[in-house]
This record gives structure tokens, C-alpha cells and sequence, in this order.
């Protein structure tokens, strides 16, 4: 692929680097959010001053609920949609390199030293007189990275989809080093989007047999997770063979469009219908485990990831495909303040104890200035990688932002 090419392939994707940064965004506000919520979710939670008011965390729920069902699995199906054009372009080894680098090391650092130090001072805000190293040794689980557990999947599925191409060929089909993505001129019709829907709910209810929900693993891999996540990355490359990645098919995107509304309109009944309450009272079994509510809960999970994630991405290239220089800046910074979010959102939630402050106050407060921060500290994080880069290649122009 030539420079042009390739230029020309940023400008159409610039619409997916948007969508990411919005969705950045909204996980490190709604991670403020959840760190004063009684349900929780995030881990400031172990250790708040204050709390949501009921009616407050019902609204909270609604709102912010539905987006917590399906923003991990859409963050792997953008991953998906550019995964086989960065395999193509780099070969396997400079591919497995960079996604080392850019996914693997903030993992490790986070993992051993930034995750650790961040809720070591949660714990000294609260009052807890525990050491650094005590808080390495006893986080359950062992090695939590934060937020940076999502960098560590999408290592381990990258790297499978790497190797898996590689041995792909050898057997003689010619998937790798073309110009382009291959475009498979099969449709991904309604039946067939519905069958990836029944495979994720299918194998979600399987693996939370033995992996409920909030389940902990070595690493804090969120295995609950992986069917999900999985199913969405290989249904990214999928889609990005047929041309998704630069424009959703109308029709399809209208018809997703539809079907998200729908199954958001008939969630809370079935979730109520099978005894869930406004209270939460009765949430355990559709965590996982032998119970048909867990079977209930995958197929809401499923329909409702993969109808909102196609018309999310087809809205992102009809109104995020042009932006100015500040928008340019902002996606440059997110995947840094991915990373750094953690720590930030730790520090200020620990300062503004010292504000005499109801939760609902609080934490919108906590939420705005992390977001503003992080993004702040990710531009530098991006900058500093840049400015090594170019110094590295002695290429003058400007280098790939971290992470992408």
C-alpha cells in the first residue's frame, strides 16, 4: 500500500478514532460515577465517604446500565473492524510487536506499579494504614490492573487472530499480504447477525456457569466477559472484509438502529418479570451460574451488543468523519488517557473527600475533571511517544498516535 493509500485509508476511518475517544470519554466519567454507587463497579467503592440516595442510583441504573452491557464489547468490535488491515500492512512480527508494545507493556506497567499505587492511596484516604506492598500482595484478584484488563485480552485475541491467519495460509488459503482487506461479497444479513447474537448469549451462559459476573481471575481477565468480547472482535473482521469499516450498509444500520430501541424497551420488563427489582434484590442468579435467569440475561446482552455496536459505528461514519485540529488532539490523547484514567480517578476521588459534598454532587464533579485530566495527561503520554518515534525513524512527519 502506498503513503497515498494509506492517507487516504485515515481519512476514512477518522470516524472510528472519534467514536473511540467518545467512548473513552463516557467509561472514565461513568467509572467516577460508579466508585459512589452502592451496586458499584468501580473500586473506589470499597472505600467512599458517600453514596448515592436510592432514587439517585435507580436513575443511574437506567441511564447508565444499558451502556455498561455493551461499551467493552463494542470497544473489540472497532478493534475487530482494523485488525486485519494493520496485520496486512505490518506482517506478523512487526503486528505481534506493536500490539505487544502498545497493549502488553501498559498492561505490565500497570499490573506491577501505576493500578497498586493508585489504590494505595484510596486506601490511605480512607484511613486504611496498609503498606504499598500489602496492597500488591492481597488485591483480589491478583495482578488487577484497573481498566487495563482490556489491553490484556485484546492482546491475547489479537495475537491469536496473528498466528491463527499465519498458519491459515500455510494451509493454503491466501488471506495475508494484500493491498487491501479481503471484501467477502457474502452479506451479514439480519439471520446471520442474529446467529452471532445466539452464539455470544449461548457460550456467555457456558462460561458464567463456572465464571459469574465479578468473578475474579489471576490478571482480572473478566473471562465472563470473553464471549462477548470475542464474538465482537471476529464479527469486526468480519464486517471490515465487507466494507463496514468505512461505511454501514443504510439498511442495516437503520434495522440495528430499531432493534437496540426495541430490546432497551423490553429489558426492564423481562428483567422484572424474572425478579429483578428496582432495588437489585434478586441479581445474583442472572450473574451466572445453572439458572435460566443467567440464559435471560446473555440473550439481552447479546441482542442489545450487537444491534447498538452496527448502528453506533454506521452513525460514527455519517457524523464523526470530519473534525478540526482540537478534535484531531483529543483522539490522539485517548488511548493515554485509557491507560492513565486509573490512578487519576483514585487521586480525585481521595481529594474531594475533603469536600463536605452529598454524592450527587460529588461525583459529577470527580467525573468532569477526571475526564478533562486524563485526556490532558494522555496528550502528553501521546506526545512524548511521538517525539520518540520520530527521533527513532528520523521521519519527519508526525508519528502514529500511541494505541493506534
Amino acid at each position: 500500500m502506498s503513503f497515498g493509500e494509506q492517507q487516504d485509508d485515515a481519512v476514512r476511518l477518522q470516524h472510528l478514532d472519534r467514536l473511540r475517544t467518545a467512548l473513552v470519554a463516557w467509561v472514565i466519567a461513568c467509572h467516577a460515577l460508579l466508585g459512589y454507587s452502592a451496586v458499584g463497579g468501580w473500586p473506589y467503592d470499597e472505600v467512599n465517604e458517600v453514596s448515592f440516595a436510592p432514587g439517585t442510583e435507580l436513575f443511574l441504573v437506567v441511564i447508565v446500565g444499558p451502556s455498561g452491557l455493551v461499551i467493552i464489547g463494542l470497544f473489540f468490535f472497532i478493534a475487530g473492524l482494523l485488525t486485519e488491515r494493520s496485520f496486512r500492512r505490518h506482517g506478523l512480527l512487526r503486528y505481534l510487536g506493536g500490539r505487544v508494545q502498545r497493549l502488553g507493556l501498559p498492561w505490565l506497567v500497570s499490573a506491577l506499579g501505576l493500578w497498586p499505587v493508585a489504590v494505595w492511596v484510596a486506601y490511605r484516604g480512607a484511613g486504611w494504614h496498609v503498606s504499598l506492598w500489602w496492597v500488591f500482595r492481597h488485591r483480589d484478584p491478583f495482578l488487577d490492573s484497573g481498566a487495563l484488563w482490556f489491553a490484556l485480552v485484546l492482546l491475547i485475541f489479537s495475537a491469536a487472530f496473528g498466528i491463527g491467519a499465519v498458519v491459515y495460509e500455510r494451509l493454503g488459503a491466501r488471506i495475508v499480504r494484500r493491498p487491501r482487506p479481503v471484501r467477502d461479497p457474502r452479506p451479514l444479513t439480519a439471520v446471520r447477525l442474529a446467529g452471532v447474537g445466539a452464539v455470544i448469549s449461548l457460550t456467555s451462559f457456558v462460561v458464567r456457569i463456572w465464571f459469574p459476573v465479578h468473578s475474579g481471575q489471576v490478571g482480572d481477565l473478566h473471562i465472563w466477559w470473553w464471549p462477548q468480547c470475542f464474538g465482537m472482535f471476529l464479527l469486526g473482521i468480519a464486517a471490515a472484509r465487507r466494507g463496514w469499516d468505512t461505511r454501514v450498509p443504510d439498511r442495516v444500520r437503520r434495522g440495528c438502529g430499531i432493534a437496540a430501541l426495541v430490546v432497551l424497551a423490553v429489558a426492564p420488563v423481562i428483567a422484572g418479570l424474572n425478579g429483578l427489582h428496582n432495588d437489585l434484590d434478586g441479581i445474583a442468579p442472572f450473574l451466572g451460574g445453572w439458572h435460566w435467569q443467567s440464559l435471560v440475561a446473555g440473550v439481552v446482552e447479546a441482542s442489545l451488543l450487537v444491534t447498538s455496536s452496527i448502528w453506533l459505528v454506521g452513525a460514527a461514519d455519517r457524523r464523526m468523519a470530519r473534525g478540526g485540529h482540537r478534535v484531531t488532539g483529543w483522539t490522539r490523547a485517548a488511548f493515554g488517557a485509557f491507560i492513565i484514567q486509573g490512578p487519576v480517578l483514585m487521586v480525585l476521588s481521595t481529594v474531594a473527600r475533603l469536600l463536605p459534598m452529598p454524592a450527587e454532587v460529588k461525583a459529577p464533579l470527580v467525573a468532569a475533571s477526571a475526564v478533562l485530566l486524563s485526556f490532558w495527561l494522555g496528550a502528553l503520554i501521546a506526545a512524548f511517544f511521538r517525539s520518540r518515534a520520530k527521533v527513532g525513524s528520523g521521519d519527519s512527519r508526525p508519528a502514529p498516535a500511541l494505541g493506534s
